[in-house]
C-alpha cells in the first residue's frame, strides 16, 4: 500500500511541474479519503489476495506440463486442474466483493465531494453568483467530482493490484530462471520513458476538455432556461447559436480523438514490446529446455508469468496518466473549495433580540467587491480576473426605522436602493459605518437569525421548478395546511389554487413561468406572509401586478405589515404615500427625507419625481 501511494505521489509531482497542478493537492486528496480508510484497507487487502491468486495460476500450469512430460500419475494432473479451477472460482468471487467495495468507496467519495462543494457554494456571496457561469459551476459539481472519484476506485485498485502482481511475478521468475528474467527486463525502459511524457500530455488534454465541457454546459443551461429560450426566439439567431455550440462540441470531439489516438499509440507500443519480450522468453527458454537446463513446464510458467509482468507494467504506465487526470479533476474541485466566502458567522454570533425590531443605518459606506475577491477566472471564462477595487456606491447613508414603522426608499434606477436592502440582509458587509437590528450590528448576528427575522419579496418573484406547496412552504417546511391556505387567502391567491386540478401540488415550471407575472408575485408575497418575519423588505413587490391585483395584494400586505418594521423600495410613488418616512436616494446618498406631504410641499427632488410619474404638478397640502 505504501508503494502504491508513493507511485501516485510520484505521478502528482510529475504533474505539478509541467501542468500546473498545485502542490499539496495529493495531501488534500488523502484528507477526503480518511473517512473511508477502513473500507480502503479492506479493499486493498482484497486486491492483494487477487494479485497473489493471479500469479499462482501460471506456476500451477507449469506443474501440469511437467507432470505430463514426466509421465506422472494421472491423479496429480487432475488435482492440479482442480486447484486451478478452485483458484478461478475464488478469484471470481473476490472480484465481485472487490467491485462492491470499490463502488461503496467511489460513491461515498462522490457524495462527500458533492456535499462539500454544494455546502461551500451556498455560503458564497451574491456577487459570486452574479459573475459565475452557472454551467461551469455545475460542471465542477458533476464532471470533475466523478473524474476525481476514479482515483480511489479504478486507479488506486489498479496500482495496488499491479504492484503486487509485478513484485510476485518478478520474484517467481527469478526463482525459475534468472537468465530469462534478465533478458525480459532489458525492454523495461521502453515502458517508463513514454509513460512520463504521455502522462503530462494527457493531463493537459483533460484540463482543456474539462474547460470546454464547462462552456457547453453553460450555454445549454442559459439557452435551455425559459427566459433564455424566449430571448433567443425573440432577438437571437438560432443558426448562430447552433454554430457556436457546434464549434465548442467540435473542439471537445477533436480533443477526444487526440486523446484516444495518443492512448492507442501508447498502448500499442507497450503491447508490441510485451510481445517481443514474450518471443525472447520462448526463444531463450526453449533453447534452455532443449539443452536440458530448464524443464518444459518452467518455460510455460515463465511465458505465462511474463504476461503477469508486462500487463502490470502496462497498467502502471497508464496509471500515471489516470492519476494525473484525476488530480486535474481534484484540483478543479479544490479551486472552488478554496474560494473563501466573504460573509461568515462569527464564533460568538448572536441572535436578534426578541420583540419588535428597530432597523438602523449608521453612516454606512459601501463598495462592491472586486472580481478577484469573489470569483474565479475559470468560472468566468476569462484569463485574468479584474483586481481593481470597486468604487464606493453608498456614501454615509444614515436613517432609522423604529419598530412597526414603514420606511420607503425612492429614487432613480441605480441610486443604491436595492444595495441598502442587501446590506440589511447581510448579503454584503459594509465598508464603513454599521447596519443594526435592534441595536446589534448585523455582523455580530448569525445568518440563520437574520433570515428568520427579515423577510423579502423581490421584484422578479423567483420560484423553483417545483410545486406551489414546495415554493410556498420554503421558509417554513413545517407549516400546516391551514397556515398555507391562510397565506394564499391573504395574498388573494386562494381562488386560483382552488381552480387548479392539482391544487397546491401543481408544478409551477422553471422560475414559475407556468403562472402569470402577477400570480408569481402574489405567490412570493404569500410565502412572505407564511414566514411571518419581524422585518419586511418589499423590493418593487407589486411591480408586475395589474391595478385590480395590486389593490388586493396591498390589502394583504397592509395586514401583514401591521406591527412590523418595513423597508419598501418603490418606483410607483402611489404605493408608498402612507409611509411613515420617505427617503429619496440619489447617487448613493439620501438627499431628502420626510412624509409624502412634507416632500411634496418642499418642492424638491421627490416632487420632481412625482410630477414626472403622474405628469401633473404636485398639489401642496
Amino acid at each position: 500500500m505504501d508503494g502504491s501511494w508513493a507511485l501516485m505521489r510520484s505521478a502528482m509531482r510529475t504533474a505539478d511541474a509541467p501542468s500546473g497542478v498545485r502542490p499539496g493537492t495529493f495531501r488534500r486528496v488523502l484528507g477526503f479519503a480518511r473517512p473511508h480508510r477502513a473500507k480502503l484497507v479492506l479493499f486493498l487487502l482484497l486486491t492483494v489476495v487477487s494479485a497473489v491468486l493471479a500469479v499462482s495460476t501460471p506456476v500451477l500450469a507449469g506443474q501440469v506440463v511437467n507432470a505430463i512430460v514426466d509421465d506422472r500419475d494421472v491423479s496429480i494432473v487432475v488435482w492440479l486442474a482442480v486447484v486451478i479451477a478452485g483458484i478461478a472460482i475464488v478469484d471470481a468471487g473476490l472480484g465481485l466483493v472487490e467491485r462492491w467495495q470499490s463502488a461503496r468507496i467511489g460513491e461515498g467519495l462522490i457524495y462527500d465531494l458533492r456535499r462539500a462543494v454544494f455546502e461551500h457554494v451556498q455560503r458564497m456571496p451574491v456577487a459570486f453568483f452574479t459573475r459565475t457561469r452557472t454551467g461551469a459551476l455545475v460542471s465542477r459539481l458533476n464532471n470533475d467530482v466523478i473524474g476525481a472519484q476514479r482515483a480511489f476506485t479504478s486507479t488506486l485498485s489498479g496500482v495496488v493490484t499491479n504492484v503486487i502482481q509485478l513484485g510476485l511475478s518478478l520474484g517467481v521468475m527469478f526463482t525459475l530462471s534468472w537468465q530469462v528474467t534478465a533478458l525480459a527486463l532489458l525492454l523495461l525502459p521502453v515502458f517508463v520513458l513514454p509513460a512520463r511524457r504521455m502522462g503530462t500530455r494527457m493531463a493537459d488534454l483533460q484540463r482543456e476538455a474539462a474547460t470546454l465541457n464547462a462552456g457547453m454546459t453553460t450555454q445549454m443551461t442559459e439557452r435551455f432556461s425559459a427566459p433564455g429560450a424566449t430571448l433567443v426566439k425573440l432577438f437571437g439567431h438560432p443558426r448562430a447559436e447552433v454554430d457556436e455550440f457546434a464549434a465548442q462540441a467540435a473542439r471537445v470531439r477533436d480533443i477526444g480523438v487526440r486523446t484516444a489516438m495518443a492512448t492507442r499509440w501508447f498502448m500499442t507500443g507497450l503491447t508490441l514490446v510485451s510481445a517481443l519480450a514474450q518471443a525472447l522468453v520462448y526463444g531463450l527458454g526453449g533453447y534452455l529446455a532443449l539443452t536440458g537446463h530448464l524443464a518444459a513446464g518452467t518455460v510455460v510458467s515463465l511465458a505465462l508469468l511474463l504476461t503477469r509482468l508486462y500487463t502490470p507494467l502496462t497498467a502502471l504506465a497508464n496509471a500515471r496518466v489516470d492519476v494525473m487526470t484525476a488530480l486535474v479533476s481534484f484540483e478543479r474541485v479544490f479551486e472552488v473549495l478554496d474560494l473563501r466566502p466573504m460573509i461568515t458567522d462569527r464564533d460568538d454570533a448572536r441572535q436578534v433580540p426578541e420583540g419588535p425590531v428597530r432597523v438602523e443605518f449608521d453612516d454606512v459606506r459601501f463598495a462592491y467587491p472586486s472580481a478577484d475577491k469573489v470569483s474565479l477566472a475559470s468560472l468566468e471564462n476569462v484569463s485574468t480576473l479584474d483586481s481593481r477595487g470597486g468604487e464606493e456606491v453608498l456614501h454615509g447613508v444614515t436613517f432609522r426605522a423604529e419598530p412597526g414603522r414603514l420606511i420607503a426608499l425612492v429614487g432613480p434606477s441605480g441610486a443604491g436602493k436595492s444595495t441598502i436592502a442587501s446590506l440589511l440582509l447581510r448579503l454584503y458587509d459594509v465598508e464603513g459605518g454599521a447596519v443594526r437590528l435592534s441595536d446589534v450590528d448585523v455582523r455580530d448576528l448569525s445568518a440563520d437569525s437574520i433570515r428568520r427575522t427579515v423577510g423579502v419579496v423581490t421584484q422578479d418573484g423567483h420560484l423553483f421548478h417545483d410545486t406551489i406547496r414546495a415554493n410556498l412552504s420554503y421558509p417554513r417546511p413545517e407549516a400546516t395546511e391551514e397556515e398555507l391556505h391562510d397565506a394564499l387567502r391573504r395574498a388573494r391567491l386562494d381562488h386560483l389554487i382552488e381552480s387548479l386540478p392539482d391544487g397546491l401540488d401543481t408544478i409551477v415550471g422553471e422560475r414559475g413561468y407556468r403562472l402569470s407575472g402577477g400570480e408569481r408575485q402574489r405567490l412570493t408575497i404569500a410565502r412572505l406572509l407564511l414566514a411571518q418575519p419581524r422585518v419586511v423588505i418589499l423590493d418593487e413587490a407589486t411591480a408586475h401586478l395589474d391595478s385590480e391585483s395590486e389593490v388586493a395584494v396591498q390589502a394583504g400586505l397592509t395586514e401583514a405589515l401591521a406591527g412590523r418594521t418595513a423597508l419598501v423600495i418603490a418606483h410607483r410613488l402611489s404605493t408608498i404615500r402612507a409611509a411613515d418616512q420617505i427617503l429619496v436616494v440619489e447617487d448613493g446618498r439620501i438627499v431628502e427625507r420626510g412624509t409624502h406631504t412634507e416632500l411634496l410641499n418642499a418642492e424638491g427632488r421627490y416632487a420632481d419625481l412625482y410630477r414626472t410619474q403622474f405628469d401633473e404638478a404636485p398639489t401642496p397640502v
